[in-house]
């Protein structure tokens, strides 16, 4: 088995472990205690099925249904986000983002993730012919960039070298 899948597996289960300690003694409520089982088992399935995103969705959106904090909602929401993108949905995905950052709007990891989607999207339209449409795409790119780097400078460093180059963004 390569190192990285049993370190992979040691982590998934420390976290398992450790999730049913602190649920066990952090006082919530029995709804809330529920909507973790199902967002854990989500987390979980994505990080040692290698796609089985179907039965990860089923507990998600099983999370959302119960989880009433906002903050844990924007997480469950990004990572239903997270799936739509790897399955290709990228409306769909934008979607949760969306409404990931209607609860938290300090999620640079969702501002990028619809980044990349946008600039994805403007690439195809370039493919297409179509450059009108590629460049309103990656103006909106950018203007997601803009706000992952604003909550964390140091980070997307590719796509700060992006916003340079095609002079959508000057950095001091």
């Amino acid at each position: 088995m390569p190192r990285s899948r049993i370190n992979g597996n040691f982590i998934d289960k420390t976290f398992s472990i450790v999730a049913n300690i602190l649920l066990r003694i952090i006082p919530t409520t029995s709804g809330e205690k529920r909507a973790f089982t199902y967002y854990r088992d989500g987390a979980i399935m994505l990080a040692q099925s290698e796609g089985n995103y179907a039965e990860a969705l089923q507990n998600y959106y099983e999370a959302t249904r119960l989880e009433i904090d906002p903050y844990d909602r924007s997480y469950i929401l990004y990572n239903i986000g997270l799936i739509h993108t790897s399955n290709g949905e990228h409306t769909k995905a934008l979607e949760y983002y969306f409404r990931a950052l209607e609860r938290n709007p300090f999620l640079p990891q969702a501002f990028n993730n619809m980044a990349v989607i946008c600039h994805y999207r403007g690439e195809q339209a370039i493919l297409q012919g179509d450059s009108e449409i590629a460049e309103a795409w990656f103006d909106q790119a950018a203007e997601y960039w803009k706000q992952a780097i604003a909550l964390t400078p140091g980070n997307y460093i590719e796509a700060q070298n992006w916003l340079k180059i095609t002079k959508r963004f000057e950095f001091e």
